[in-house]
């Protein structure tokens, strides 16, 4: 059985200042700075260049591969630009 110091129950609880503790975690999120016009971390870009991946391909399967140039070719750009907004977006 443990004793509690009286003093730590006479001892004023300040929640404001809790509350601001527990928001400065040692996990934060490593913003990042880059020429995408929002701050991100590294799964925001990720998920970004997933989007522009599928728009892209959509896109091309719709106007592109009609006209006889292979899906091939919009998978590479995809990861290009993908490779380039995760690391400098």
């Amino acid at each position: 059985m443990t004793r509690t110091d009286p003093q730590d129950i006479e001892t004023p609880i300040n929640l404001h200042e809790q509350e601001e503790e527990s928001r400065q975690s040692p996990i934060d999120r490593k913003e990042h700075q880059g020429f995408l016009p929002i701050q991100t971390n590294w799964f925001d870009r990720l998920f970004i260049s997933v989007v522009i991946w599928v728009a892209l391909c959509l896109f091309w399967l719709r106007f592109l591969e009609p006209a006889g140039l292979s899906l091939n070719i919009a998978q590479v750009i995809a990861v290009i630009l993908a490779v380039i907004i995760v690391w400098k977006g």
